[in-house]
């Protein structure tokens, strides 16, 4: 009842307000009119209350679009960083760092012998670090978050987590007959090694053991 109540009260204050608002502005037109005829300009009341209204109908218009684009724009800024921050989250989380840093240190470069020595701790970082690829390849989907904001300071760890994890990838993939096996992460991956190749020309990846 009281819902009912309130619905009811919002309505008649809209169209009170409505109503009261073209009254003022009635009355307003019929001030300018009078002072316009008083001043010896003769004008057509509901000619000019025509003109008028129609120019300030088309101000609103106007006017309610830059506020809509500036809302818009707001909604996607703070989007964005909603995003960028879980993917700093996700690729700095103590847990990545660690799985990667595995990774770059004893992964062998050949996936049969690294398949047949692998620890399960070291499957454990190896998936670890393939499904954290697959999330950030989640979270930057086209229209999610603008790739200029993100891919300089992404684009690295991303680059050389996969060099090392690629022929993993490509070799269970055959193994299993699964052609779309980790197919999100590789087209991450490549996105990354197409940005940093335009962008970077003359980097490379380099490994050091007692890296930070």
């Amino acid at each position: 009842m009281n819902d009912d109540w309130s619905g009811r009260l919002t309505l008649v204050v809209i169209v009170a307000s409505t109503v009261v608002g073209f009254l003022l502005w009635l009355l307003a037109l019929f001030s300018l009119w009078l002072f316009l005829r008083v001043v010896g300009i003769p004008v057509d009341f509901w000619a000019m209350t025509e003109a008028l209204s129609t120019a300030v109908t088309a101000a609103a218009v106007v006017g309610a679009g830059f506020v809509a684009y500036r809302e818009l724009s707001e909604v996607a800024s703070s989007r964005y960083m909603e995003v960028a921050d879980r993917l700093f989250h996700e690729l700095n989380s103590p847990e990545n760092i660690e799985a990667r840093r595995w990774i770059f240190q004893h992964l062998p470069d050949d996936p049969q012998e690294g398949m047949r020595s692998l620890t399960p701790e070291g499957q454990a970082f190896v998936k670890r670090t393939l499904n954290s690829l697959d999330r950030v390849a989640f979270l930057t989907q086209a229209g999610w978050i603008p790739e200029e904001m993100i891919m300089p300071w992404m684009n690295p760890m991303i680059v050389k987590a996969w060099i090392k994890l690629e022929p993993y990838v490509d070799y269970e993939s055959r193994r299993r007959n699964e052609p779309d096996y980790y197919e999100h992460a590789r087209r991450l991956a490549e996105r990354c090694l197409s940005w940093r190749a335009k962008n970077l020309p003359e980097a490379k990846t380099t490994w050091v053991d007692d890296a930070l």
